[in-house]
């Protein structure tokens, strides 16, 4: 029997939070309601979460600073949840290393979709991965970037990165030398919700940047005024 997929949810508002669960038991997951901060630190050691889905606006220690403690030491998916819709909100939960956000209310169909969008994506690094799962990788002096198991080696090291940066660092360099500007960035990799939030495109070149310095060969380029591109000299 395939053991279900484990989802720490942590709200405040009880009523929402069963609803949440009640919705992704009948979508065969098995699900964890934790109502403030330092329960979500307590339950993620001893849950063992496959995903959190985590609202921003909690007592005590509140949900950014839940991720970025969670963030500190896994690579564990995180789903931001808020009412709130200011742009820096969102900047602020992927500088965090947050792999979505999802803005309250919501539809519970979508809802469920981006929790498995975000499973999808987020796969562990396969060590033998088969020969036809190949094809969606690209090989540069120094790194290679597979999309297929969701892994960059550079140097031959494994470089733990969510699967937000992975997808943007995979298509600039699949397009060496083409600048793309950040509105196709945006809708390449995070698609229509994201349109006109450009910061969300900077916040993880940033941070692809601090885990991947330039090599002699190749750089991801500003081009000042349009966007980005993966440069190979």
């Amino acid at each position: 029997m395939v053991n279900k997929q484990k989802i720490l949810i942590v709200d405040d508002d009880e009523n929402i939070a069963e609803l949440i669960s009640l919705y992704l038991t009948k979508e065969c997951f098995d699900t964890m309601i934790v109502h403030d901060g330092e329960e979500a630190l307590k339950a993620f050691d001893q849950y063992h979460p496959s995903l959190i889905l985590l609202d921003l606006m909690l007592p005590g220690i509140d949900g950014y600073q839940v991720c970025r403690e969670i963030r500190s030491r896994s690579q564990t998916p995180i789903i931001m949840l808020s009412a709130k819709g200011e742009v820096f909100d969102k900047v602020l939960g992927l500088e965090l290393g947050a792999d979505d956000y999802i803005m309250k209310p919501f539809d519970s169909k979508e809802m469920v979709a981006r929790v498995r969008a975000v499973l999808r994506r987020y796969q562990p690094v396969r060590q033998e991965a088969p020969v036809e799962d190949r094809g969606k990788c690209v090989e540069y002096p120094g790194i290679v970037i597979n999309l297929t198991n969701y892994s960059v080696l550079l140097d031959g090291k494994n470089v733990d990165m969510p699967p937000k940066e992975l997808e943007l660092l995979y298509f600039l360099a699949s397009s060496p030398n083409q600048v793309f500007t950040r509105e196709q960035l945006l809708d390449q990799i995070w698609g229509y919700e994201y349109i006109g939030d450009t910061r969300t495109v900077d916040v993880h070149i940033k941070r692809l940047r601090e885990k991947i310095k330039d090599h002699p060969s190749w750089s991801l380029a500003t081009v000042w005024g349009i966007g980005y591109k993966f440069e190979v000299k």
